[in-house]
């Protein structure tokens, strides 16, 4: 692991390319010449045997080559994570708004991932689970990979009970009356772009479904509510594309009911979506963990006082 990234791996195929860099140049279209250059100069590319790789290192066939991800620019999110609780086996940050869990795309040093593993110097950190970038608060991290799978059975067999906060439009009194809950259940599946998500019509699904959320009200203002959401299920932007369903979509959101395009350093407009809290029985201590998010959503926007 270097500054909080590990290494990435590409296998070395039979081929008749003359040297490690022509093979790379070739394999990896997207990164140039001098890039593989620069990395290998840093005794960033290197071998099965930890043997560095320079330009003109002849091609070896039936190895694993090893390197390290760069980016030539990365937009600085000028937000901090914090963590909330910590043991031996595993720990809990608290994300802001806009940093990605894991690198991906764009982002590598400016990722939840990335900035824990580099502050804490513990390489076998790793996600239980995931929250979308746009979205603030509780993400579990396993700290040993002995343990890692009991955590992510919790998830897996539903142990774990996950709350959301969120603030979108009043919803209709004869949808959602003060202190009910409304339990919405569709069938999601992915999208054109690629990355968004949207419910299949029921015919098409045979009236099955695959995401079931649970919503209630905690406030209402004039024009808006502050919501508490439980996803029972855990599919990409269930919570998100649920309440866009019912026709209250989230306060900011960019992807739902309609894709908007945003500059990447536009901080202005945080999604009012909240990891708010995370309850269970820690499978090895058994101890009962209860944990709340400490940031907060723009409760000015509900204008409680005219209703």
């Amino acid at each position: 692991m270097r500054n909080g990234i590990g290494a990435s791996r590409v296998w070395l195929p039979n081929g008749n390319w003359k040297t490690m860099l022509a093979f790379l140049i070739e394999y990896f279209p997207n990164v140039s010449a001098q890039s593989w250059k620069i990395r290998m100069h840093k005794n960033q590319v290197m071998d099965t045997n930890s043997r560095t790789i320079k330009p003109n290192t002849p091609y070896q066939s039936n190895l694993h080559l090893f390197y390290y991800r760069e980016l030539d620019t990365e937009v600085i999110i000028p937000f901090e994570e914090s963590i909330v609780y910590e043991n031996e086996h595993m720990l809990i940050a608290d994300k802001p708004h806009f940093l990605p869990v894991i690198p991906a795309g764009r982002f590598l040093q400016q990722t939840l991932l990335v900035r824990l593993r580099e502050k804490l110097n513990i390489e076998p950190l790793n996600p239980v689970h995931r929250i979308d970038k746009d979205t603030a608060g509780l993400v579990m991290f396993s700290k040993q990979h002995a343990t890692r799978g009991h955590y992510h059975l919790l998830f897996q067999q539903r142990k774990i009970k996950k709350y959301y906060e969120a603030i979108a439009p009043n919803l209709a009194i004869e949808q959602l009356k003060p202190n009910d809950t409304l339990i919405h259940r569709s069938y999601l599946v992915k999208s054109n772009p690629f990355f968004l998500m949207k419910e299949q019509d029921k015919t098409k699904s045979n009236n099955k479904t695959n995401t079931e959320t649970h919503i209630s009200t905690i406030q209402q203002g004039k024009h808006y509510s502050h919501y508490r959401l439980q996803p029972i299920t855990g599919k990409q932007h269930q919570l998100r594309v649920h309440l866009a369903a019912l026709g209250i979509p989230i306060v900011n959101d960019s992807f739902y009911p309609t894709l908007k395009n945003l500059a990447h350093d536009d901080f202005s407009q945080p999604l009012q979506l909240l990891a708010k809290q995370l309850r269970f029985n820690d499978p090895i201590t058994n101890e009962l963990i209860n944990i709340s998010s400490q940031h907060q959503l723009l409760y000015d926007l509900l204008d409680t006082n005219k209703k």
